[in-house]
């Protein structure tokens, strides 16, 4: 399956995004920092055709232009200049990591245009260090020694960020900006955790080091209509069948209510058969 490619200007900045195409219900998906749209492309095949899939290129990353700020009222303006160029009037917002934040936080703001949240692998207080990715910046003569730097841990995951110039190969990213916006990102928010009541999931990966069990426990337990499933994995978990599993059933369960929490609870051993990602 293709996703059309588009874009729109918001303050001064170009914002590109992927659309799967019309559908009856609409999707909102946001990467992750060092990420962007075109990771979610396999989730857009997965749920077609009945889900029109709408990833944006997040300020600084992918196609999207760089920025001179990137705070939480930046990322969170983007997403309402995003809903007016698309005239939407709700969508469900699915959100990984910085995306999940920035997910929630515009459902605070906004709640009558969020239908649903699924949120991958970010709790409501953010603290992590990402300041090892500073050594990432720059031109490097091959694809490979862009890949060798970055190391193996975090390649397979940026690998879609990488990009050729006549300076040689680099990342579509700049790893300043995303200190920055990762300090901004860093904080308690709670509060705009527990502002919406509409149905969310939190899935989290059982290898996890961004998020803590007991956080995402008490998540599920403050916050209305909202559902925890932890998949064997790390941070980053959309790109696993299990995954898009638990998604499509979480989805079916906003027309049908009566399939709902149930359904989410894998058998213990489908764990050995999900491919595992450690990031």
């Amino acid at each position: 399956m293709s996703c059309a490619r588009s874009s729109f200007t918001h303050a001064g900045l170009t914002f590109s995004y992927l659309d799967s195409g019309p559908a009856p219900h609409t999707l909102i998906a946001l990467h992750g920092h060092l990420m962007e749209a075109a990771t979610f492309l396999p989730l857009a095949d997965a749920l077609a055709p009945e889900w029109r899939i709408l990833a944006l290129d997040q300020r600084g990353h992918g196609h999207s232009s760089h920025a001179a700020s990137y705070t939480r009222s930046d990322y969170i303006s983007d997403l309402e200049a995003f809903f007016a160029h698309l005239r939407l009037s709700c969508a469900v917002l699915l959100g990984s990591s910085l995306g999940g934040v920035n997910a929630y936080q515009f459902a605070s703001r906004q709640p009558e245009l969020v239908t649903a949240l699924i949120i991958e692998d970010i709790g409501a207080t953010v603290s992590d260090d990402i300041s090892f990715i500073s050594a990432w910046a720059g031109h490097y003569p091959t694809r490979e020694s862009l890949l060798a730097k970055v190391g193996e841990r975090f390649a397979p995951y940026i690998s879609g960020s990488v990009r050729q110039s006549p300076a040689g190969w680099h990342l579509a990213f700049d790893p300043a900006d995303m200190l920055v916006s990762q300090s901004h990102l860093c904080g308690d928010h709670w509060s705009d955790w527990l502002a919406t009541t509409c149905p969310a999931l939190l899935i989290r990966g059982s290898e996890s080091r961004v998020t803590r069990p007991h956080e995402l426990a008490q998540m599920t337990e403050r916050r209305p209509n909202t559902t925890l499933l932890t998949l064997p994995g790390g941070h980053i978990l959309h790109d696993q069948p299990a995954f898009t599993t638990a998604v499509r059933t979480f989805l079916a369960s906003l027309q049908d209510p009566r399939s709902a929490l149930p359904r989410f609870r894998l058998p213990a051993d489908r764990s050995s058969s999900v491919r595992r990602s450690r990031i």
